[in-house]
């Protein structure tokens, strides 16, 4: 990922009803929710969010799906991967493992449970 992606990304994270739709949508995983339901799980007017999920789905975060006359949100995991993968690809000069325990199975794959380290 360019770092100019990467910013671009970040700058889409960086407002707090983004940053909430994102964690949501985290939870939520490939099935995603309704924009209805997002608008009142996070208690935002319609009409705010659409403009908050417009700049996270243009960053790469979200994507939608159009079922019937109903819009589904989703987290792009691809793309959210691609930028946890940005921000940790050097971490700690490439020795993962100062960082603590699991963590290196975790940027690996960042929607799994870190797995236990044997020893």
């Amino acid at each position: 990922m360019e770092l100019r992606e990467a910013a671009n990304k970040l700058a889409a994270l960086s407002q707090e009803t983004r940053l909430g739709v994102f964690r949501l949508l985290m939870v939520q995983g490939p099935d995603g929710m309704a924009a209805g339901d997002i608008a009142r799980r996070l208690d935002v007017p319609p009409s705010t969010l659409s403009s908050h999920l417009s700049v996270l789905e243009n960053a790469g975060l979200i994507a939608s799906t159009r079922i019937q006359r109903s819009i589904r949100y989703a987290v792009d995991i691809e793309g959210s991967r691609a930028l946890i993968g940005f921000l940790t690809e050097d971490c700690c000069r490439g020795n993962p493992e100062i960082c603590g325990p699991g963590f290196d199975a975790a940027v690996a794959s960042p929607c799994q449970p870190a797995m236990e380290l044997s020893s």
